[in-house]
């Protein structure tokens, strides 16, 4: 019985060890260069992250991963809006995550 556990440990330590090699890695926004990047985003959501239009949300002081998942959505085609859209398939993962830790840090308060 020994003989065959030791092969198996041995498996699933190789197969632990392959999986968590290929876990995706986690983007660092840069707040810098989403703020550089935000100038399309402003012209619905407001320079400072708050909208003057009532039907577009606010993106300041909301929460980063909240966000990264709101756009890879939209670029992805797992949520549909007629501007979102457009613009978000534009976006690369990096783009996604230096966008949302700039609105994140933003303050909510008009």
């Amino acid at each position: 019985m020994q003989f065959l556990s030791r092969p198996f440990s041995v498996l699933c330590l190789l197969l632990c060890t392959s999986l968590s090699a290929c876990a995706e890695q986690p983007l660092v926004g840069d707040i810098e260069r989403g703020e550089k990047i935000s100038g399309v985003c402003g012209m619905c959501h407001g320079d400072n992250g708050i909208s003057n239009v009532p039907i577009y949300p606010n993106l300041a002081g909301q929460k980063e991963q909240y966000l990264v998942l709101q756009l890879k959505a939209f670029r992805d085609g797992e949520r549909v809006n007629m501007a979102m859209t457009s613009h978000a398939q534009k976006l690369s993962d990096q783009d996604i995550a230096d966008l949302s830790a700039y609105y994140a840090q933003l303050d909510p308060r008009p």
